[in-house]
């Protein structure tokens, strides 16, 4: 399995704060069967700012670290952006990056809210050859609100990952209900951990792709997985029929 984001490298951001918590969060991750990470560090979230080339730099040295240690895991670099107005000028700078020096750049936004001009700026990143990946959406107040907005992200070109934990129990009722409803309208292009510690934020993704074959089948299990791998090779992914979610059918209410 490829993980395509999670929080592993030392002292960076909200993650392991040592050497040696990284090294052991990895070493469960190749235990699950993980061969490949993509280290999305948080960058401009108001609380750690991370500029690319140190990431890069954090992650050749950690993956010296492993060969000493024959842990046969690859780190790639990321960089988990939230979402700015100068998120474009970051990237043609090089102080945002996208995944392995690709063309998937992950896009946080804060848990409340979606800013009026993210349109924009999705559509002068596609001019520019970069993919959106919203990471997490699942968990945004705005987008369970008014779903209708995630679909036309979805259908302007921009891809969705839910969290690992959104699918095995561990989210909170209303991300977990919302990320089972973007799996039915064919609104999730990938599953990753977000992974920050063996504890509290573990990887659990060979157990949310058993909650996804559970609930659907195994052609999307493969889909999904299949989804990671391209995006960290940067190749293009596979796109199913996107459906927009009636709201009232995720409420319950209206």
């Amino acid at each position: 399995m490829i993980d395509i984001h999670s929080h592993i490298l030392p002292g960076l951001d909200d993650g392991p704060q040592t050497m040696e918590e990284t090294i052991k969060l990895i070493k469960t991750a190749e235990q699950e069967g993980i061969h490949t990470i993509v280290a999305a560090a948080h960058h401009h979230n108001s609380d750690y700012v991370n500029p690319g080339p140190y990431i890069i730099n954090c992650v050749h040295e950690l993956h010296e670290i492993l060969r000493d240690k024959g842990i046969g895991v690859t780190i790639l670099a990321g960089q988990e952006n939230r979402m700015n107005g100068e998120l474009i000028n970051e990237l043609e700078s090089g102080q945002a990056i996208a995944i392995n020096g690709g063309r998937y750049v992950l896009i946080e936004f804060s848990p409340e809210e979606v800013p009026n001009y993210t349109k924009k700026l999705f559509y002068d990143m596609q001019l520019r050859g970069y993919i959106p990946v919203i990471v997490h959406p699942e968990r945004n107040q705005y987008f369970q609100e008014h779903p209708m907005e995630l679909y036309q992200f979805v259908k302007s070109g921009a891809v969705t990952q839910i969290t690992a934990q959104s699918l095995t129990g561990r989210a909170d009722k209303k991300s977990s209900s919302f990320a089972e409803q973007m799996l039915n309208h064919n609104l999730v292009h990938a599953v990753a951990s977000d992974a920050h510690s063996v504890d509290a934020r573990p990887f659990e993704l060979g157990a949310a792709y058993e909650k996804v074959e559970e609930k659907l089948d195994q052609y999307r299990v493969q889909t999904l997985k299949l989804n990671a791998e391209r995006i960290a090779a940067n190749k293009n992914i596979i796109i199913d029929q996107p459906y927009p979610i009636k709201k009232r059918k995720f409420l319950g209410i209206f």
